[in-house]
C-alpha cells in the first residue's frame, strides 16, 4: 500500500505541511483567478506534474521536484502557488538561492506578503547575512508563524544584528513553540553570554546539550524498538517501544505509530496515531496514517471518517485519494469509489496499485450499468476498464454483448474482433 513518507524528521515534515496548506488551501481560489484559456491547458498533465513534484518534494528528492513543477508551469504558468512557490521551496533545499529567490519574487508579486514566502525569503536573506531585511521579512512572518522555526530564525536575525533584548523575547518564544529543539536553548545561552547573564547561560547551553542527547537517546530507542518488534516476545517489545510515546508530541506520536505500522503492528499503532491526530487535526500526514492504520486492520468505516475530513481540506493529495478509494472499494461504494480513484491516477497515473483497483472498480460499474440496462454508461465505463489495460480482452467482449443488446451488431462485432486478437496476442496493445 502506498505512504505519504517515511518517517519524517519533525522540520522536514513541518516544511511539506506548509507546502502542501499553502498549496490546497487556495486550490479554488487560484483556479477561479488562473488567466489562462482553459482550452489550452492541459490539466490532468499539469495536475500529475504537481503531485509528482510533491511526493518527491516530501521524500527530499529535490532535484526530481523541480524538474516536476517546472513541467507543471510550462504547461500551465497560472499554477503560482501549487506549482512555483513548491518550486522555489525545492530550489532552496538543494541549495541554489539565487534560483529560489527568483521564484519567491515571482510569487510574492503574485499573492503578496504570504507568511509561507516570507519565511523562506528571510532564511535567504540570513543566508546573505542580510540580517536587517531578515527581520524584516520574519517578523511579518511571525504574526501568522508557517513553520514552527519561524521564531527560531527570527530571534537569531535579531541576535545578529546586535538587538538582544528582541533576540531574547523571540528566542524564548520558540523554547515554547519547540521545546525540544535544542538549537534554541544553545542560541538563548549566547544572548545570555552577551549580556553577562553567566548563570542562565550556562543553564541554557547545558539544556541545550541534555536536548541533543535525548534526540540521540530516541533515535537508538527508535531503532532497537524495530528490532525488539521483529525478535519478539511481542508485549517485551511494546513496554519498550512505548518509551517513544509523548502524548504532547504529534511527531513523536506519529514515528512511534509508524514504526508499529512497518513492522506488522497495525493494532499497537493505534493508539499512538489516534492521539497525534488529536494533536494535528489539520495535517493531513496524521489523519492518512491513522485511516491506514483502520484499513489494514479491515476496519473501514473507522477509516473513511478522517479520510473525508482531509480531503475537504486537501483535495488534491494523491495518497489522500488513493486510500479512500481503497476504503470506499472494500465498503462496496462502487461510484465515489471509482471516483476517488479516478481524481487518484490523475494525479500519479504511474502507481500501479492504484490503477489496478480502478480499473477493478470501472470494471464493477460497466457490469452493474449492464444488468441494470444503462447501455450508455455500461459501453463508457468498459472503455475507460479498456484503456487502463489494453492489453485485457474481456472489456471488449462485454462491449460486444452490450452493443448486441442495443442492436448494433456492426460495432459488436468489431470488439469482439480486438477481443480475439488481444487473446491470441497477450500483452499485446
Amino acid at each position: 500500500m502506498l505512504e505519504f513518507s517515511s518517517i519524517p524528521r519533525w522540520l522536514a515534515l513541518s516544511l511539506s505541511l506548509a507546502v502542501l496548506t499553502l498549496s490546497s488551501a487556495t486550490l479554488a481560489q487560484v483556479r477561479s483567478s488562473e488567466n489562462t484559456p482553459p482550452q489550452t491547458v492541459d490539466l490532468d498533465a499539469s495536475e500529475a506534474h504537481v503531485s509528482k513534484g510533491y511526493e518527491a518534494l516530501k521524500q527530499s528528492q529535490y532535484d526530481s521536484a523541480i524538474a516536476e513543477f517546472q513541467a507543471a508551469l510550462k504547461l500551465d504558468p497560472g499554477l503560482v502557488l501549487r506549482a512555483r512557490f513548491p518550486l522555489a521551496v525545492a530550489l532552496f533545499e538543494s541549495h541554489k538561492p539565487l534560483e529560489a529567490r527568483r521564484e519567491l519574487e515571482t510569487v510574492r508579486r503574485e499573492v503578496g506578503d504570504h507568511p509561507n514566502v516570507l519565511y523562506y525569503l528571510g532564511r535567504l536573506d540570513l543566508e546573505d547575512r542580510k540580517f536587517a531585511e531578515a527581520v524584516r521579512d520574519l517578523s511579518k512572518a511571525a504574526v501568522k508563524p508557517p513553520f514552527p522555526d519561524t521564531d527560531y530564525y527570527l530571534g537569531y536575525a535579531y541576535f545578529h544584528q546586535g538587538d538582544l533584548t528582541s533576540a531574547e523575547k523571540w528566542l524564548k518564544l520558540a523554547a515554547q513553540a519547540t521545546p525540544r529543539d535544542a538549537r534554541v536553548q544553545y542560541q538563548l545561552g549566547l544572548v545570555y553570554h552577551k549580556q553577562g547573564r553567566e548563570p542562565e547561560a550556562t543553564k541554557a547551553i547545558a539544556a541545550s546539550k541534555q536536548l541533543r542527547q535525548r534526540d540521540n537517546d530516541d533515535s537508538r530507542i527508535r531503532l532497537e524498538c524495530g528490532q525488539k518488534l521483529d525478535q519478539g516476545p511481542r508485549d517485551e517489545a511494546r513496554a519498550f517501544c512505548d518509551q517513544l510515546y509523548d502524548g504532547n508530541s504529534a511527531d513523536k506520536l506519529t514515528e512511534l505509530g509508524a514504526i508499529y505500522g512497518q513492522h506488522g503492528d497495525a493494532e499497537d499503532a493505534l493508539k499512538p496515531l489516534r492521539r497525534a491526530a488529536e494533536l494535528a487535526p489539520q495535517s493531513p500526514q496524521t489523519q492518512y496514517n491513522l485511516a491506514m492504520a483502520y484499513y489494514q486492520l479491515k476496519r473501514f468505516e473507522e477509516a473513511r471518517a478522517p479520510l473525508a475530513g482531509a480531503l475537504k481540506r486537501w483535495p488534491d493529495l494523491f495518497p489522500l485519494n488513493a486510500l479512500y478509494g481503497a476504503v470506499l472499494f472494500q465498503m462496496g461504494e462502487q461510484l465515489p469509489a471509482y471516483q476517488a480513484l479516478a481524481h487518484a491516477h490523475v494525479l500519479n497515473p504511474e502507481d500501479s496499485a492504484t490503477a489496478a483497483l480502478l480499473y477493478n472498480a470501472t470494471f464493477q460499474l460497466a457490469s452493474s450499468s449492464q444488468r441494470s440496462g444503462q447501455y450508455p454508461d455500461s459501453l463508457r465505463y468498459f472503455a475507460e476498464a479498456a484503456k487502463l489495460r489494453p492489453q485485457e480482452a474481456e472489456p471488449h467482449r462485454r462491449m460486444a454483448e452490450v452493443y448486441k443488446l442495443m442492436g448494433r451488431p456492426e460495432q459488436a462485432a468489431g470488439e469482439e474482433q480486438e477481443a480475439e486478437r488481444l487473446s491470441k496476442n497477450p500483452g499485446a496493445e
